[in-house]
């Protein structure tokens, strides 16, 4: 349920309406816009006399929410969010661009790479450090080492860093990361999300390989709902019957999520499509479709990479897809 106070609220009254929800056993997300407040109620709102609560001099209207997501919902919070990674910001008008190496594999690499993006125009680095893999026999990333490598080129560079968390075990390990990011195989793994709402960090959570956009906001629903509301979603492609690339971006999401949520919007092209070349094209359109962000893979030698050499640019190239990018949101500013 939603209650929409009237402009120029006294202080005293609304921390008496907030008050009197919160001994019907509610908890209350305020959000303070520069026209009205809105009171988000969350829980069982069936004991809220509505008519009651209309009758208040001090509101402006009451309505009920639908969707089965509260916390994420852009009709709890009409502004979009802002989500800070230290000097960085993310959403409503502030664009980013998220680049690296798909796996850290070695100090000269990971440095190597940070300073070519940065020097490109990218304002936080990508690197997996722990790397979920479909074979057993596949490299899966130099772990507890390579977040070691991470901040090595942060100290080089001083991008933030973003990386993948897989297991609620080696959450202590990620202590001194900037981002968390849950990958699509972990976007219902909700034992791990759970314990990311107690984490003060930033959150990047993937779509799933084949997870609805309703599925995807429940997800960010039980990290905030834990008490991180500081949340990104990203879109990654997901599977259909296409059978030439990777996955099939869905750029229509992009639109439907900033209608649905005011959480900041990230597109992967990379994984989208699974081929390098396809990763430009794919970039500019998440561009012109409103994405807050990119999140692109770059390697310096993608020939010799021991993970998705396919899918990464070299470091020219995304210089020169940076260039593009921002030429595109020039041209729909």
């Amino acid at each position: 349920m939603i209650v929409v106070l009237k402009h120029g609220v006294p202080e005293e009254k609304r921390a008496q309406l907030i008050a009197w929800l919160q001994g019907l056993g509610l908890r209350i997300h305020i959000s303070d816009g520069e026209f009205q407040t809105v009171l988000g109620l969350v829980g069982d709102t069936s004991r809220v006399d509505i008519d009651l609560v209309e009758s208040l001099d001090i509101v402006d209207s009451v309505k009920r929410v639908s969707e089965p997501f509260k916390m994420c919902n852009r009709k709890f919070h009409p502004e979009s969010l802002v989500v800070e990674v230290g000097d960085v910001k993310v959403g409503a008008g502030n664009f980013v661009m998220i680049a690296g190496p798909c796996s850290v594999e070695s100090e000269e690499q990971i440095v190597t790479v940070a300073k070519a993006v940065k020097a490109a125009g990218a304002t936080l680095m990508r690197g997996g450090a722990f790397k979920p893999r479909t074979s057993p026999y596949d490299f899966a990333g130099l772990k507890a080492e390579g977040l070691e490598l991470l901040k090595i080129a942060r100290a080089e560079t001083g991008l933030p860093i973003v990386t993948e968390l897989m297991n609620i075990n080696d959450l202590p390990l990620f202590e001194d990361v900037d981002v968390i990011q849950i990958g699509a195989r972990n976007m219902q793994n909700f034992d791990l999300l759970r314990e990311l709402g107690s984490v003060d960090k930033p959150i990047l959570l993937k779509r799933g390989l084949a997870n609805t956009l309703k599925e995807l906001l429940m997800s960010a629903e039980y990290i905030m709902a834990s008490g991180n509301e500081r949340v990104m979603l990203c879109e990654r492609g997901i599977r259909t019957f296409s059978d030439y690339t990777r996955n099939t971006l869905d750029l229509s999401a992009v639109p439907m999520l900033r209608e649905l949520t005011h959480l900041p919007i990230i597109v992967d092209p990379s994984h989208a499509t699974g081929i390098a070349r396809l990763v430009p094209p794919m970039a500019l359109a998440a561009t012109a479709a409103g994405a807050d962000g990119l999140i692109i893979e770059v390697h310096n030698d993608p020939i010799h990479a021991l993970c998705d050499g396919a899918q990464s640019l070299r470091p020219e190239e995304f210089a020169a897809l940076a260039e593009k990018v921002r030429a595109v949101r020039e041209a729909i500013r």
